[in-house]
């Protein structure tokens, strides 16, 4: 089995980290356009492996894909951050270009791979993403939901004071402001998250998960990577392993939900052909409300990618 990691910045290099430990595929090549960069990350992950006892093989490459050569799957990083003076219009030109050169490359020498987009803005990358591929909808997949669900338990856990392992909850919707986080579907331990915490305090988690990212911003002065390169490594290791997991992904919806043609976070099945089945939440009306303010937002970046010089 065999994984490759496009951009060996912080969130690819953690994801090949965790995927190397926790021996999800034998070989993990990173793949970066900075020179030396790739091949240091992957000899570093690599000699600890005696340390903590793993055999996974990480191998670095500059630019030079054919090492990714018939990868099971690959987890596409690569773009800039948004700086200032730069508008969302210029991100989107920026790394649409690259996310379309990585996309290429991957096919060209992985054509049965799965696609993941962790690249922002990641709704649209995971549109160009798909666009550039050809490849069927359920192989190409973006990365968001699992992380702003993470959040969202995080911060549940530490207002409850219990452990993560026992909260479980979903978001849909696009990565950003307009996700929608489902209180009706969180549980701690099985138990309504409504019968522990009073509604002002959950209202007010559910705000700070929907700048979660932000406020990492302002900490660090960039994003995050721990928990987005692991979130990543989940998506990996429930497609590697067929195991089949319930989780939130960003996918092109095609009916579901009364949606067509756009990309948003929905709850799927993911499994060793992919997204094996997409998952449809009974909503409410406020609930769908929401979504579809999450749609037109992400509809609004897409229509940005459509209209840019091909």
């Amino acid at each position: 089995m065999k994984i490759t990691v496009v951009g060996a910045g912080n969130v690819g290099a953690t994801c090949a980290d965790v995927l190397a430990y926790r021996e999800v595929a034998n070989e993990i090549v990173l793949v970066d356009i900075k020179e030396g960069f790739a091949e240091g990350k992957a000899l570093d992950i690599w000699q600890k492996a005696p340390i903590n006892l793993y055999d996974s093989r990480t191998i670095g490459s500059t630019n030079d894909y054919s090492k990714s050569a018939n990868s099971d799957v690959v987890v596409i990083t690569s773009g800039l951050p948004r700086k200032p003076g730069m508008t969302r219009d210029d991100l989107i030109s920026t790394n649409a270009g690259i996310v379309k050169s990585v996309t290429e490359n991957v096919i060209k020498h992985s054509p049965n791979a799965i696609v993941i987009v962790v690249s922002n803005p990641l709704d649209v990358m995971t549109y160009q993403a798909h666009l550039v591929s050809q490849l069927p909808r359920t192989r190409v997949m973006g990365m968001a939901g699992i992380l702003d669900t993470a959040r969202y338990r995080a911060f549940l856990a530490e207002a409850l004071n219990v452990s993560p392992k026992d909260i479980q909850a979903m978001i849909l919707g696009g990565h950003g402001d307009t996700m929608v986080p489902l209180p009706r579907y969180t549980t701690v331990g099985g138990i309504p998250v409504s019968e522990l915490i009073a509604q002002d305090k959950l209202n007010a988690i559910i705000e700070r998960t929907k700048v979660g990212g932000g406020e990492l911003v302002k900490l660090m002065g960039t994003s995050a990577w721990y928990a987005p390169g692991s979130a990543a490594a989940q998506m990996v290791e429930a497609i590697v392993k067929d195991q089949r997991r319930v989780l939130p992904v960003c996918i092109q919806l095609d009916g579901e939900y009364g949606i067509k043609d756009c990309y948003l976070g929905v709850p799927v099945v993911l499994g060793k052909n992919g997204v094996e089945r997409v998952i449809e939440l009974d909503l409410n009306a406020q609930e769908k409300e929401l979504l579809e303010t999450s749609r037109k937002h992400v509809k609004e970046v897409m229509d940005v990618l459509d209209k840019l010089p091909k």
